[in-house]
């Protein structure tokens, strides 16, 4: 992965492949992680522990804007990408425009899809999908009082 951040889905299925040769796990998570806050730290943590490789689908700006409103990202999809992949718990970062991430699990094939606990099981995209493949699906509890939205609030300058 670039050091930059965020890599081309050409690039990230060749490694899945390789991965998948070597017989290592490919975990998949998703989300918009702007304002890295030490929830979305620990949930990563938590989601690589699952299995060796950890790949995470990044909202890219414009869905980041449909799904949270005209104020947000705080941060653009660039720079959130590159403080992802230079997290040791992250082995690949891949941006989606979609509101959903379905096309994207469809294409990593991901052995462990993980949302925090905030998701109920039905409600996770791609969780059919996955399971349908002999997968798992893995929901890991939020950091209570950690959120971006929270942050925005108390900075005072953001909608929640």
């Amino acid at each position: 992965m670039s050091a930059r951040g965020a890599m081309g889905l050409r690039e990230l299925l060749a490694l899945r492949a390789s991965w998948r040769a070597l017989g290592e796990t490919a975990v998949f998570t998703n989300g918009c992680f702007d304002l890295l806050h030490v929830g979305h730290v620990r949930y990563l943590n938590a989601a690589r522990a699952l299995g060796g490789r950890l790949v995470v689908g990044l909202n890219a700006d414009e869905s980041v804007r449909r799904l949270k409103g005209p104020g947000r990202p705080v941060t653009p999809e660039a720079e959130r990408a590159e403080i992802l992949a230079a997290l040791a718990s992250v082995d690949a970062v891949v941006l989606f425009g979609e509101d959903t991430p379905l096309r994207l699990i469809e294409a990593v094939e991901p052995d462990v899809l993980v949302k925090g606990g905030d998701w109920a099981l039905a409600a996770i995209v791609g969780r059919e999908f996955v399971e349908g493949r002999g997968g798992r699906v893995v929901t890991i509890p939020v950091v209570q009082g950690r959120s971006t939205s929270g942050l925005l609030c108390r900075i005072g300058g953001g909608n929640p």
